[in-house]
């Protein structure tokens, strides 16, 4: 059995880097992917769906030194589920439930340019939603 996902989105904050203890070097992005659609009353809905993204070895190095809050990412990859097969699922701080989707990163490729990710954007002209709403 085989699975593939695609995402392009924008970083919600800059990459966070560690070391497992055996020294292989992992990156944790959190991409937002952004719709815009017409409802059935004719309002346009804005919807976000945010990715926690974790990137290994070499990759997540170049991730966490050249990504930054902002910049637009293509991510391809692997879903990553909970025991049950499901996103995880957390309760927000207001006390609504939320899910947040896992990926294991196979490819990041860097999308627009350096200027594109200044700080405090999420996506050029637009934040779709605020930080304290990113699981992690």
């Amino acid at each position: 059995m085989y699975h593939r996902i695609i995402l392009v989105g924008n970083l919600g904050r800059d990459p966070e880097m560690r070391y497992t203890p055996s020294g292989q070097p992992v990156t944790n992005l959190s991409v937002a992917t952004n719709r815009t659609y017409t409802d059935s009353s004719g309002s346009q809905v804005k919807e976000t769906v945010w990715f926690r993204v974790s990137v290994w070895g070499k990759q997540a190095e170049t991730c966490h030194q050249y990504l930054r809050k902002g910049r637009q990412v293509l991510v391809e990859g692997r879903l990553v589920a909970d025991e049950n097969g499901n996103p995880r699922v957390w309760t927000r701080q207001d006390g609504t439930p939320g899910a947040s989707f896992e990926v294991t990163a196979q490819t990041v490729r860097f999308l627009g340019t350096r200027a594109d990710a200044e700080p405090g954007t999420a996506e050029p002209g637009e934040t779709p939603q605020s930080e304290e709403d990113i699981p992690f």
